[in-house]
């Protein structure tokens, strides 16, 4: 009898024990990231891993410059804790859409810091467009002072979480760091004079000018801008004229086009190129790092004049 009483009151003592501890804490929720389209929701997923929950305003295989908010695009940039956006005047319809939802939260603007580059004539055409051309990702080394911006914004979003974005930027400054080395070495072998390259629009000044390559488009820094007959003629004579073998179609951009100029020319497409968006899975380039590798890819062995 007496031992059974010792077993209670030492099942009641740990009963006891238990409802004292205090509860297991529920994992924090993911901060809610808004970004403004593919490219800068994939780099914020790289900094952020499984502390943020990233929605994209403009998904992958469309096009920015032509994007119309939704009311749905409102609400989540209603809800965001945070928003991601380019800058240089390539979400022309940002400041509505804030305006819109009166979002007074956090912002990043990923090109801060960047020097710009003029979106001007020098492209082939005569769009003189008066101002930065936006498309600054296209430069390894403007990715790397993206990372760093979305970093700086991620902790100042979520303080508790920042030594986990430091990581994580840290860890995807390396793996740019690599990429763009790798880019370099890929155009090592190709002279200068023969880096030229024939796109639908003028997305590329920032790797012409990182990797020595000169692009020439019909087309402004804008997929809404319409390319001058005189353009396109003048395109036509310099293809003829310095056997530029490289001709790409946009994986965003109307591609009649380029078509015309490859009917004019005899040149035929070399293939697509990824400027303003990536892809989904198994598309070639659901990721930074894969469109950067896959467009190299393709610029060199046209460039080079290999199938």
């Amino acid at each position: 009898m007496f031992v059974l009483c010792r077993r209670r009151i030492a099942l009641a003592g740990a009963l006891a024990s238990v409802l004292a501890a205090p509860a297991p804490a529920h994992a924090a929720e993911p901060l809610r990231v808004v970004a403004t389209f593919s490219i800068l929701g994939d780099l914020v997923r790289q900094v952020g891993g499984e502390r943020v929950a990233v929605q994209t305003l403009v998904g992958p295989g469309a096009d920015a410059h032509v994007f119309q908010p939704a009311p749905t695009h409102a609400r989540q940039v209603g809800q965001a804790q945070l928003v991601v956006s380019n800058g240089l005047g390539y979400e022309g319809w940002m400041p509505r859409l804030l305006q819109s939802t009166g979002y007074k939260g956090p912002q990043v603007v990923a090109t801060q810091g960047i020097k710009p580059i003029k979106g001007d004539k020098d492209h082939g055409h005569d769009h003189d467009h008066g101002h930065a051309d936006p498309h600054a990702w296209q430069s390894v080394p403007n990715a790397i002072v993206y990372v760093k911006n979305i970093g700086d914004g991620l902790c100042a979003a979520d303080a508790a979480g920042c030594a986990a974005y430091r990581a994580g930027a840290a860890r995807t400054t390396d793996e740019l760091k690599k990429l763009d080395a790798d880019i370099r070495t890929a155009w090592a072998p190709i002279p200068l004079p023969e880096r030229k390259v024939i796109t639908s629009h003028a997305a590329y000044a920032y790797y012409g000018q990182a990797y020595d390559v000169r692009f020439l488009s019909p087309q402004g820094v804008s997929t809404e801008s319409e390319a001058s007959a005189k353009g396109v003629a003048q395109l036509v004579r310099q293809i003829r004229r310095d056997g530029i073998r490289a001709l790409f179609i946009e994986n965003v951009s109307d591609p009649r086009l380029i078509q015309q100029i490859a009917r004019e020319t005899g040149l035929k497409p070399a293939g697509r190129l990824f400027s303003d968006s990536l892809t989904l899975a198994g598309g070639g380039a659901p990721t930074y790092v894969d469109m950067m590798r896959a467009n190299t890819q393709a610029l060199v062995r046209a460039v080079a004049g290999r199938p």
